[in-house]
């Protein structure tokens, strides 16, 4: 017997072992080097080089053959995983060096470095668990970060030490600080200078941060783990850079805003990025390594906020500087001072530089994200079908992602200069669900719908009870034309239901002022636009949808707009599951929420109207709230107030309390049985 969706969902880590990915391309377009499993249900990540003279792929680097004990990852490592949600083990990330001839990774508390070549590797010795290796350009160091030291290595020699040692026990070398990592989607602290004689090093202090404390309820022997988490309006860590010489030279680089977005140094120039406690400017400095001072090169500000786009900033061959930023209603890439695509195409990220060559993502139609060039005269598509890409560029060979509607999982390709073409494959299990997603626009805002039906099905044949699957805030975008995005919900649909995923205001894809609706509200619009969506999807199927049996499921936001979708509206839903959601706003992180809110001293009443306190009376339709007592993210804190809230209101509820999980659920058992525990508490509460 085939195993169960639930299971094999919960085993593949949502399909998504044997994908390729984690792509670095030779210089001279020899070599792919990329990271994968070896099954669709092996959770170990290999390193692999494909040649692309004969197209034979190679495994580089086992992490068993090297007896790594993936058990006992020290806390920095772990932490730094659930910042960038890593739901495999081994190998997860690496770096190289410019000619990509030498590797360097952590694996489990340890550095390995391999000769690429040869697949030769080695363990180099260190006074303590490493995180964050990375090698210098030229590959004869490698820096990496221990007990807050940021240390260096001479590969040749082994001989090994401290550029910066730690004042204090709140103290950090050479790691991105917690709201940079979740928030910034920043996860590096160090940069080598392009000579490898130097490196530019973020200094982080914690004691400002208040401590919270993540206790174990189900091991009351067990020492409740210590958090320093910086909620709105409270002190976010401090944060310094300098550049740190191998020669033992140490030169600060100040400024004076609250956040370093990001950093880079490249031939060109010393590059760092801030922006200031209220997110409504985003300055880019140059500096001088000698003297650590810098130079105001751009400022762009926006009264809301401005967004912070990855992969920039960035220099052409001949130093013209790449960046993204909102003018005219879009979201553009700039080359110089010039804008070079219209305000209609929603620049998504840059993901690399090729000489004159820039290599970004951009939406047109905010259900696709599709693949673009800017060769220095024009723009061009790189990918032409309708879905989601992504990719690499250098030495003019390009590595092609592609995600469908119509094909399952991911397709690797490499596109060498002449237009020959050759395929990584993935090792990805299969789904074994028959999608019948139909997306749209649906309401009176025309909002991104994705209407997905059982597969047995036939419509008009009866009305179907209504499921709701929202993430709906900022950031993420849930209705994008790819299948991989629609398994969990095409399964729901199978057990049943009507399916309804919709993307409201606040999230990406349509420009800036659709993201900026949210503004001083997180709640009633993105709620206004899940009923929006749902009656116009009702007007469009009138014979398949049972209005009188609508439920509504999220996590993290989308488990704050279930809750919020049944205490502000039980007039439209019946009944919600709301896992590991924010409820009050308050205790969530400083850089989320005042972009979108403010300081809550400032705006007390903003904070008020957002958080789900003040409705817990209202309450009169089944909730279910799921919380991972180990979430470091969202705390448990937001279930336990509301449940004690809806408690002291008289208003019946219930709360699965998941033991050691964090906000990821990427425990096997525990993942399978939530989807099974969701459709049976819909079935009961929906009387289906």
């Amino acid at each position: 017997m085939s195993e169960s969706f639930p299971r094999l969902h919960a085993r593949t880590r949502r399909f998504t072992l044997g994908v390729p990915r984690g792509f670095t391309i030779a210089p001279d377009g020899d070599r792919v080097v990329f990271l994968r499993t070896r099954s669709g249900t092996d959770p170990v990540t290999c390193l692999w080089e494909l040649s692309t003279a004969d197209h034979v792929e190679r495994l580089v680097v086992d992490p068993r053959a090297l007896d790594a004990d993936e058990e006992n990852l020290p806390p920095e490592e772990r932490a730094r995983r659930e910042r960038s949600r890593e739901q495999a083990g081994g190998v997860v990330a690496y770096s190289t060096d410019t000619a990509a001839a030498r590797a360097a990774f952590a694996l489990s508390g340890g550095l390995y470095v391999t000769e690429l070549a040869t697949g030769e590797t080695r363990r180099l010795e260190t006074p303590g668990t490493v995180i964050d290796p990375r090698l210098s350009p030229d590959g004869r160091h490698v820096a990496y970060v221990t007990s807050g030291e940021l240390r260096v290595q001479e590969v040749a020699t082994g001989v090994d030490r401290a550029l910066a040692v730690p004042e204090s026990p709140t103290v950090t070398y050479g790691l991105a600080e917690f709201i940079a990592a979740e928030e910034m989607d920043r996860h590096r602290g160090h940069w080598w200078s392009p000579e490898g004689d130097a490196l530019l090093v973020e200094r982080a202090d914690e004691a400002p941060v208040q401590t919270w404390y993540i206790a174990d309820p189900a091991n009351p022997g067990r020492a409740a783990a210590e958090q320093r988490y910086p909620s709105a309006g409270t002190p976010n860590a401090t944060t310094e850079l300098f550049v740190l010489g191998l020669d033992g030279s140490r030169v600060a680089v100040p400024y004076e805003d609250e956040y370093l977005t990001t950093a880079a140094w490249d031939s060109h120039a010393l590059s760092i990025v801030t922006m200031p406690r209220d997110q409504k400017a985003l300055r880019l400095f140059t500096v001088d390594p000698a003297t650590g001072e810098s130079a105001l090169v751009r400022e762009d500000t926006d009264p809301a906020w401005v967004e912070i786009v990855s992969g920039v900033p960035g220099h052409l061959d001949d130093g013209s500087l790449v960046w993204v930023a909102d003018a005219d209603g879009g979201r553009r890439l700039f080359v110089g001072e010039r804008a070079v695509t219209p305000p209609t195409l929603q620049v998504r990220d840059v993901l690399d530089i090729d000489r004159d060559t820039v290599l970004f993502r951009a939406s047109g139609d905010p259900t696709e994200i599709q693949l673009w060039t800017w060769d220095g005269t024009s723009l061009m598509p790189v990918s032409t079908r309708s879905g989601v890409y992504s990719g690499r560029l250098s030495g003019g060979v390009g590595v092609l992602t592609e995600q469908t509607l119509d094909n399952e999982g991911v397709s690797t390709t490499v596109v060498m200069p002449s237009g020959m073409t050759i395929p990584i494959p993935s090792l990805a299990e299969r789904p074994g669900l028959d999608l019948r997603v139909s997306l749209g626009r649906s309401g009176t805002r025309e909002l991104a719908t994705a209407v997905v039906f059982p597969s047995w099905y036939e419509q008009g044949s009866r009305k179907l009870p209504v499921l709701m699957d929202p993430y709906g805030g900022p950031h993420a975008q849930l209705v994008l034309a790819r299948h991989g995005g629609y398994l969990t919900s095409q399964w729901f649909a199978e057990q049943g239901f009507a399916v309804v995923v919709a993307d409201g205001r606040g999230t990406p894809g349509r420009g800036p002022a659709f993201e900026r609706a949210v503004l001083n509200d997180l709640a009633t619009p993105v709620l206004e636009d899940q009923i929006d969506a749902l009656q116009g999807v009702a007007q469009q199927y009138p014979d398949s949808l049972d209005l009188s049996k609508v439920g509504i499921r999220g996590w993290s936001f989308g488990g704050y707009l279930a809750a919020l979708a049944v205490l502000r509206r039980p007039d439209v839903f019946h009944a919600a599951i709301a896992g590991a959601p924010v409820t009050d706003w308050r205790l969530y992180d400083t850089c989320y929420t005042e972009r979108y809110l403010g300081h809550p001293d400032e705006q007390p009443d903003v904070y008020d109207r957002s958080s789900l306190f003040a409705d817990a009376a209202k309450l009169d339709r089944p909730l279910l709230l799921i919380h991972g007592l180990a979430d470091d993210n969202v705390v448990a804190a937001h279930t336990l107030r509301l449940s004690s809230a809806l408690l002291a209101s008289g208003r019946q509820h219930s709360v699965l309390p998941l033991s050691g999980v964090t906000h990821m659920t990427p425990q096997e058992v525990v993942a399978e049985n939530l989807l099974l525990l969701q459709v049976d508490f819909l079935k009961k509460s929906l009387d289906v």
